[in-house]
């Protein structure tokens, strides 16, 4: 199969083809991460499932520094290629590859020290804060591979080898889902287990591309010695700060969630959160994905000059992802109640609540999928700063506004619904964006 290049012309079938391998593997590793939440919550209890729900929020903030490289290193990079310096590319490439392993290994000591006074302060006691502190431990030990794992999912990409990062993610998360039956399931392991699973799914995350860039390749980008670069760091941090911002932000606020959902709902509500993120991942990762899967052409034709492809590109992503977040919360709506049942089928008041709170949240899909998009492309051109306001405003400012002003005046349900309405204020800056920098980039 001929490999598609990044300098081409794509058409919307080409497009399609190029990021399809991108959006499956977020898609994928939504799924394991719900067989995951699947196993804890059926096997081991409610209790266990809230304490993986409590800490999670703190590993997926250490975990992405590896995103935020990942993904404005690829920017970065992908530019350098498109502007004809691909031996500069490589080094930066090898630079930012390094700084993630030693800055994964100072977060894994760090995490591990603090883990149990974290826990504490988001409300973990008795054996929840016991299983707090177990699992998170045990995850740490493989935060290098971790953050390793989301820096090459868009490294992948720019290689043009996109099909290599869905083939390790289907490893990785068939390794995942064998060893959850067997940890928890067949030893019964318990949360132990779980984070066992997933902790030795994600060294082989992120041990395979990081084997793959070290030996000889036919890939535009291999890791090569590279000295350090102040100034390459600091662009690849600005660039990707607004995916670092998503990343870190919807930790932050699930923290804020959960504190909310014990004050009105208590565990059970933090469990109906829980599941709503192990849903979500699967409608946003579809975004995401197309986003990691996009950057890099964008980047690369911007980097070119090529306008015209740059418009092109522009509107074919609008138009696929307009259709698209249709699809996804007509689907979500439709399939609310026998998602719900995967996770709580034994306990009818919670399955109730869940299926409520995913038909309200759910109505977020439909505007989430172009903001998304318009943070990635900013992202793409190199423009960090817009990119990280969209996604500061979007998943921090006005997410945590709405989860303490919504539930005084709707109780319950004004927290399923406070991500939709700070989606459709994210909207409104979105465009503006848009609109203010239309001139300036020459995308419309």
């Amino acid at each position: 199969m001929k490999t598609i290049q990044l300098s081409e012309h794509f058409t919307y079938k080409k497009l399609i083809k190029f990021t399809i391998p991108t959006i499956l593997m977020m898609i994928f590793t939504s799924v394991y991460g719900i067989v995951d939440g699947i196993f804890v919550s059926n096997c081991v209890g409610s209790d266990s499932f809230a304490a993986v729900n409590l800490i999670m929020p703190v590993l997926m903030i250490l975990g992405s520094i590896g995103f935020m490289i990942g993904t404005g290193g690829s920017a970065l990079v992908s530019k350098t290629m498109g502007e004809g310096e691909k031996e500069k590319a490589n080094k930066y490439f090898s630079m930012l590859i390094y700084f993630v392993v030693i800055s994964g290994f100072i977060l894994t000591i760090i995490g591990i020290i603090f883990i149990k006074p974290i826990s504490c302060l988001l409300g973990a006691e008795g054996n929840i804060l016991n299983d707090c502190v177990l699992y998170g431990k045990t995850l740490l030990i493989a935060l290098i591979a971790f953050m390793l794992q989301n820096c090459f999912q868009s490294f992948l990409v720019v290689a043009e080898k996109p099909q290599i990062g869905l083939i390790i993610s289907i490893c990785v998360g068939l390794t995942n889902m064998a060893l959850d039956f067997l940890f928890i399931y067949v030893f019964k392991m318990g949360v132990f287990g779980a984070a066992l699973a997933t902790g030795i799914s994600q060294i082989i995350g992120g041990i395979i591309p990081f084997i793959y860039f070290i030996s000889k390749n036919n890939s535009p980008l291999k890791l090569v010695k590279a000295k350090f670069e102040g100034k390459a760091l600091v662009q690849a941090c600005i660039n990707g700060s607004s995916e670092m911002l998503t990343n870190l932000s919807m930790s932050l606020v699930n923290m804020l969630y959960n504190i909310q959902l014990m004050k009105f709902a208590g565990p059970n509500g933090v469990v109906a959160y829980g599941i709503i993120m192990y849903v979500g991942f699967i409608f946003t990762g579809t975004y995401l994905g197309y986003g990691i899967g996009s950057a890099p052409i964008i980047s690369y034709h911007y980097g070119a000059g090529n306008k015209e492809e740059l418009k092109n590109l522009f509107k074919s992503s609008v138009i696929l992802m307009s259709v698209t977040s249709f699809v996804m919360t007509l689907f979500a709506e439709i399939l609310s109640k026998p998602l719900a049942g995967i996770f709580v089928s034994y306990d009818r008041e919670l399955l109730d609540m869940t299926i409520i709170a995913i038909r309200l949240f759910s109505i977020s899909y439909i505007i989430s999928g172009f903001n998304i998009f318009t943070s990635s492309f900013f992202t793409a051109l190199n423009n960090g700063v817009v990119s990280a306001t969209i996604s500061f405003l979007r998943t921090l400012l006005f997410q945590i506004a709405m989860i303490l002003i919504l539930p005084a005046i709707l109780g319950l349900n004004g927290i399923w619904l406070a991500v939709v309405v700070a989606e459709i204020l994210a909207l409104v800056v979105s465009g503006l964006f848009l609109v203010i920098n239309r001139r300036k980039y020459d995308y419309v």
